[in-house]
């Protein structure tokens, strides 16, 4: 697989992308795996999702939301929760 990484990694950065691994906070076995896989390939980042509720719930004051738009533009949430993982290419 190192070969292969490699070869993705000088694709990825011949192209100007990165690729994000989000690996779901349950699959630490597979967050492990995908982390030593892709080790020594700078245009891959893997990281566990760090997310663990939708932030802005509850019963508080209301204020103005600063955000102007959501951050996240893909929603991996369907698939972190079927497969344990999802991937992002960022440009």
């Amino acid at each position: 697989m190192a070969g292969d990484g490699m070869r993705l990694g000088e694709n990825l950065e011949m192209a100007g992308a990165r690729i994000v691994f989000i690996v779901s906070r349950t699959e630490p076995y597979l967050y492990g795996y995908i982390r030593s896989a892709f080790a020594e390939v700078q245009a891959v980042e893997v990281i566990l999702d760090r997310r663990q509720r939708e932030r802005r719930q509850g019963e508080s004051p209301e204020r103005p939301n600063r955000r102007r738009s959501e951050r996240r533009t893909q929603d991996v949430s369907a698939a972190l929760q079927r497969l344990g993982w999802a991937v992002i290419v960022r440009r």
